[in-house]
């Protein structure tokens, strides 16, 4: 029972007065009582329940004594209270502490007029029963008590506590405002501590003017200054009088039509009816004020027409709430106006009194309302059409102003307007999440798009829905991180949970931290964005690297279909002779692999990872009348899984291509190194036969020019073009930063190969020029072929009579016969007549060689990459066609000339 009595509330409220009054609890018990009635008693909240005007009493109490810095922590803690939600009834605590905080002994004070009240007996069970539990007899109040409680509170606290509400909610009333002083200096006051919803503390607009302790308050003045007036529409002439056109105003401030002043559907704006007699000042006042009235109902249409349509988006949702926020601070002050009208009416204020509501001063006290509405309405305007982050973008770009209190008020609605975007964003790059219905989020998702197309096509940006608070390159790094997380779990299968590969932060779960986000864009903002976008891009690089061997297959491209694995190409083009000579219909794909396999055992090919050899495999393109092997065979490297989203199908069209460009230059390397080999191996034994010298010296220096031209060529492609622009490659990769950047780099790789290597469409003359080359190459080893074919047949024979002739001497009779004889010679002179066919036919072919080579130059000679002009200065190192050729020295001497100018 003990335990239960301490938690009791009279115990904690005996507590609370002992802790206040610093008595022991018997010196304390008419305190007590006095607290049961405060708290038991209906009266407080008959006569005040709202807490932002309890609350701006207490801070107009603090800053009366000059206690500024208290008050300022006072609203700041009060905010803070209203956001924690700890407490469910802060009215009653806060009207507690200002009850409190009053002396009783002043007869003005609210707890001397009603003191009686607490002078009664406790009831019986006082102390025996919770405190709120206990339910007093509540005090009539009269009707005069009753309307000098609500003046009471209109005058002192009413019209003049309305404070702007800012971005952190109700801000601080300026003590010149509230207590008298002379205003502060526009440098000296705090951004967004003026009163743009409420109304100043003087009653006339010549009252600005009087010093500070000369202006009355707005409420009702003294007894003794009363005087009585009539209600009445209009005069006994039958104009209408000030009064009724004031209360006139007030509906239509709200957008209701008065009894005078009504809404012209034909002119959209509000007029006073042209048989109202009325004197033109008043008559121009109130068409200046009913212009709220038109704003009013402008914002409030689109609001209306807004709120209900669900494709609106949460963006668009939130942009209605933030107006309908403000129009309910608007409402507010439309209320205070109300109410001291009211108050008027009822004690009778005449209109010439220093307190009643006149058109004039309804035209001071609202200007600031005016310019709020009139930026509402035509950010409405500007605003129309849009959606989801084109309307952040609007809204934020009407902010460019330099007025500080409406940059506020559109600071203030683009933070409610940019939460749900930066809620959509957060999700995004920290679960990889987009549930974005309404298409308000400039991240994109194609559901039609397959797995293995994930990272390419089936996430974009939505350019239009890009705020322009948030920059091209901060959008790109929001859509690959979760482009990254997506493609990690769907593509990668890897598990693991997003909050290990990026420690996630605080969303904007409210528009303080929305504002706050875009308050630092370059800061706080930047720093969550290049966090997580490091974070997730390195672990899906270091994925791809460890589990997939992102980095080894890209050196296997290089070294197999590249060719840059020298001894494993060449081994492999010794076994595929004989098989690649035979026609392309012939051959079998078994049969290939198996030499492909026996290539790799036999190199240094065997030393390569499994998982690269395996996918190494052959393969033979299509075939066409008349070709070989040589012109079908391809090597092939089967890629899938994530590694595939680097080479993809046109990736690896583009390896093809270059690979068989590639395998038709080596080739023709190949070939030449068989044709020196011939001539070489056949000089000595065709020496015999000095008919053949001429013939034999035109194959050498032919053959020498080929030469000569291919090595060129390779070095070129070898050194120039794919090493030079494979170290690029290499040097990018290892500074990427992310899969996109890895892809780009790998890209502009093969569109340089491919460039330079002649097989674009811009090159494709010069393709076929040296197709030509190559064609004139193989048809002369086959010139070749068949000239030391004739004359190794021939010179075979020649022994073989030698041989004859020598054995029939030996055996003691005639070498040969006469016929015998005449047989050899005309055998030889047929032969010695086949010579000059040959020598014709190697002239001809030497001829068409160096016309195409010459047509080759040229080409190149006029060709805009500075790399093939100096090819061109190799292959004709010589100047042998240049001297041929004019179209050479002149463009020779432009290239030279364009040197010398660039020195």
């Amino acid at each position: 029972m003990a335990t239960l009595d301490q938690k009791s509330p009279n115990v904690l409220l005996q507590s609370l007065c002992c802790r206040i009054t610093g008595k022991s609890e018997a010196e304390v018990a008419h305190q007590f009582q006095y607290a049961v009635r405060v708290i038991g008693s209906n009266y407080a909240p008959t006569i005040e329940r709202d807490e932002f005007l309890v609350s701006e009493k207490i801070k107009k109490e603090l800053l009366k004594q000059r206690r500024e810095a208290d008050a300022a922590l006072f609203s700041e803690l009060h905010r803070k209270l209203q956001t924690q939600g700890v407490l469910k009834h802060r009215w009653s605590v806060l009207y507690l502490l200002l009850s409190l905080s009053e002396d009783p002994r002043k007869p003005s004070s609210r707890v001397g007029n009603y003191g009686a009240l607490f002078a009664q007996a406790l009831p019986r069970d006082a102390h025996s029963t919770p405190f709120y539990c206990t339910r007093p007899q509540s005090l009539a109040l009269g009707y005069a008590e009753r309307s000098a409680g609500l003046s009471a509170s209109v005058g002192t606290s009413g019209i003049s506590s309305l404070g702007v509400y800012t971005l952190n909610g109700p801000t601080p009333t300026p003590q010149s405002l509230l207590s008298g002083q002379p205003p502060q200096s526009a440098a000296a006051q705090p951004l967004g501590s003026r009163l743009a919803w409420a109304l100043p503390v003087s009653s006339s607009p010549s009252s600005a003017l009087a010093p500070p302790t000369a202006r009355p308050p707005l409420g009702p003045p003294v007894p003794a200054a009363r005087v009585i007036r009539p209600r009445r529409d209009g005069d006994a002439a039958g104009e209408v009088s000030e009064a009724a056109l004031v209360r006139d105003i007030l509906y239509v401030f709200q957008g209701i039509d008065g009894k005078f002043i009504k809404m012209n559907a034909q002119d959209n704006c509000y007029k006073i009816d042209s048989k109202v007699v009325l004197c033109k000042s008043l008559r121009d006042t109130s068409s200046r004020l009913a212009e709220l009235g038109w704003l009013h109902n402008k914002v409030r249409k689109y609001t209306d027409a807004r709120s209900l349509d669900r494709a609106f988006g949460l963006v668009g949702q939130s942009f209605c709430a933030s107006l309908h926020q403000e129009l309910k601070e608007y409402y507010r002050l439309l209320s205070v106006l109300h109410s001291q009208l009211q108050v008027e009416d009822d004690q009778g204020v005449n209109m010439c009194s220093e307190s009643s509501l006149t058109l004039r001063r309804l035209l001071v006290w609202m200007y600031d309302p005016k310019v709020r509405l009139k930026t509402l309405a035509a950010l409405v305007d500007y605003c129309q059409g849009r959606k989801g982050g084109e309307l952040a973008s609007a809204v934020h770009a009407y902010g460019k102003t330099g007025d500080p209190q409406m940059r506020a008020l559109v600071q203030h609605i683009l933070s409610l307007v940019s939460n749900p975007i930066l809620n959509f964003l957060y999700r995004w790059i920290y679960d990889g999440e987009l549930e974005d219905t309404y298409h308000e989020f400039f991240v994109a998702s194609d559901p039609n798009v397959k797995t293995d197309r994930l990272w390419h096509d089936k996430y974009s940006l939505r350019k239009s829905m890009i705020p322009s608070f948030i920059t091209m390159d901060q959008a790109r790094k929001v859509l690959l991180i979760g482009k990254s997380i997506n493609f990690l779990h769907q593509v990668c299968h890897d598990r693991t949970p997003p909050g290990k590969i990026t420690a996630a932060s605080k969303s904007a779960d409210t528009p303080k931290d929305a504002a706050e986000l875009l308050s630092d864009l370059e800061g706080a903002f930047q720093e969550k964005i290049d966090a997580a976008y490091f974070d997730t891009s390195k672990y899906l690089l270091d994925v791809l690297n460890r589990n997939y061997l992102l980095l080894e297959h890209l050196q296997a491209m290089r070294r197999y279909l590249l060719l840059g694995q020298g001894d494993f190409i060449r081994h492999l083009m010794d076994l595929l002779k004989p098989e690649l000579a035979r026609p392309a219909t012939t051959l079998y794909q078994h049969n290939l692999t198996g030499i492909l396999e026996t290539a790799v055992r036999a190199t240094n090919a065997q030393y390569d990872n499994a998982e690269i050899l395996k996918r190494l495999d052959v393969r033979l393109l299509e075939v066409s009348p008349g070709d070989t092997g040589w012109d079908v065979f391809s090597l092939d490297y089967h890629v899938d899984g994530p590694i595939a989203t680097v080479f993809t199908r046109e990736c690896m069209g583009h390896y093809l291509r270059v690979f068989n460009f590639l395998w038709r230059a080596k080739r023709m390397e190949y070939t030449l190194t068989d044709i020196w080999k011939g001539q070489m191996c056949n000089a000595k034994l065709l020496k015999t036969m000095p008919e053949l010298s001429g013939v034999l010296h035109q194959c050498h220096i032919l053959a020498s020019e080929m030469v000569h031209f291919i090595h060129q060529m390779q070095y070129y492609i070898t050194f120039e073009v794919l090493e030079c622009s494979w170290d690029e490659l290499w040097n990018k990769v290892q500074q990427a930063q992310d899969l996109d950047h890895i892809i780009a780099a790998h890209d502009v790789f093969l569109d340089t190969i491919i460039s330079r290597c002649l097989l674009d469409n811009n090159s494709r003359s010069l393709l076929n020029q040296l197709r030509a080359i190559f064609d004139q190459i193989i048809e002369f080893q086959s010139a070749q072929d068949s000239l030391y074919r004739s004359a190794l047949e021939e010179l075979t024979l020649r022994l073989q009579y030698e041989e004859k002739k020598q054995q029939r001497e030996e055996e003691g009779q005639w070498g040969v016969t006469a016929e015998q004889e005449a047989e050899e010679k005309r055998r030889v002179q047929e032969f010695q007549e086949t010579v000059p066919k040959m020598r014709s036919q190697l002239r001809i072919l030497t001829h068409f060689y160096q016309s195409i080579v010459q047509q080759f130059l040229v080409l190149l000679m006029t060709s805009s990459d500075e790399s093939l002009r100096f090819l061109s200065f190799r292959l004709d190192f010589n100047e042998h066609y240049r001297a041929r050729e004019p179209r050479l020295r002149a463009s020779l001497g432009a290239t030279r000339g364009r040197r010398m100018s660039n020195i």
